[in-house]
Order: C-alpha cells, then sequence, then structure tokens
C-alpha cells in the first residue's frame, strides 16, 4: 500500500501546484478568448489523466512503464501550462501583466526540461526518475510570487 500512498501524495502535491498557480495567473488576465478556453481545456485533459497514472504507477510499485507515463502526463500538463500563458498573453497584448510576471519563466522551462530527461530514467533507473517528479514538485511547492508582485505594482 505504500507505493499506491506515496504516488497519491506526490499527485496531490501536484494538483495543489496547478491549482495555485493557475488561480494566480488567471488573476493577472483581463482577456479570456476562444483560445484561451480551449487552452484551459487543453491542461485540464492532461490533469484529469494523474489519477489514472498515478494509480497505475502505485499499483505497479513505480515499473518503468507506468514511472514513464506518469512523466509524459507531467510533461504535457507543462506544456499545456505553457500554451495556456501564451494564450493568455496573445489575448492581453504583448504588455500583459502576466506577461511582465513570467519573464523569461525560468522554473517552467527547466520543469520541461527535467520531465523530458526523467521519462527515458524510468527504464533505467525508476528512483531517479522518481527523484526528479519530486524535484520538480519541491521546485514549484511556494506558489509563484511573481504574479503577486507584478499586480501589487499594478495596483498602485
Amino acid at each position: 500500500m505504500l507505493p499506491a500512498f506515496l504516488a497519491y501524495v506526490l499527485s496531490f502535491v501536484y494538483i495543489g501546484i496547478y491549482w495555485n498557480n493557475h488561480h494566480h495567473m488567471l488573476h493577472a488576465t483581463t482577456r479570456v478568448s476562444g483560445g484561451v478556453l480551449w487552452a484551459n481545456l487543453h491542461l485540464l485533459f492532461w490533469l484529469s489523466l494523474l489519477p489514472f497514472v498515478t494509480g497505475w504507477m502505485g499499483e505497479n510499485h513505480f515499473a518503468a512503464m507506468p514511472t514513464a507515463l506518469y512523466g509524459v502526463v507531467l510533461l504535457m500538463a507543462a506544456v499545456a501550462y505553457w500554451i495556456l500563458q501564451r494564450a493568455i498573453i496573445s489575448a492581453d497584448g504583448k504588455d500583459a501583466l502576466l506577461a511582465r510576471a513570467i519573464g523569461k519563466d525560468f522554473k517552467g522551462n527547466a520543469s520541461v526540461l527535467i520531465y523530458a530527461a526523467a521519462i527515458p530514467f524510468a527504464f533505467v533507473s525508476q528512483s531517479v526518475s522518481q527523484l526528479c517528479y519530486v524535484a520538480v514538485a519541491l521546485m514549484w511547492l511556494v506558489p509563484d510570487r511573481r504574479i503577486e508582485r507584478v499586480l501589487k505594482e499594478h495596483d498602485r
């Protein structure tokens, strides 16, 4: 039961991270276009797969294929989040609050690279792959303060 529980906890942390950062991102949004709505739905699709891959990974004691597929879902959710950011910036214009807040987005770019590396590692060393997933979660555990900072500056 421990592997299934640990997989659940990690996925719960990821859902919480996306929830918090999505909330902050929408506060920096002034316009919602059809593209933003579809991009948001795209993100929701990938996040909706987390329970499936979490269960599969936990039930199979972090075997290579479920661990790799877990990474694919995390990678695709990160890409979908990036697409949503770009759709919002496109709808709000190049001087959008969100564009100023995310800047070069080091954490977002690093997350994608770590996920991309973790997927093949699942077939070599599941523990390295799992460490990568935990490392990204720890990197994002504190909600992204960049958006809060830009919103406070904007309100002044």
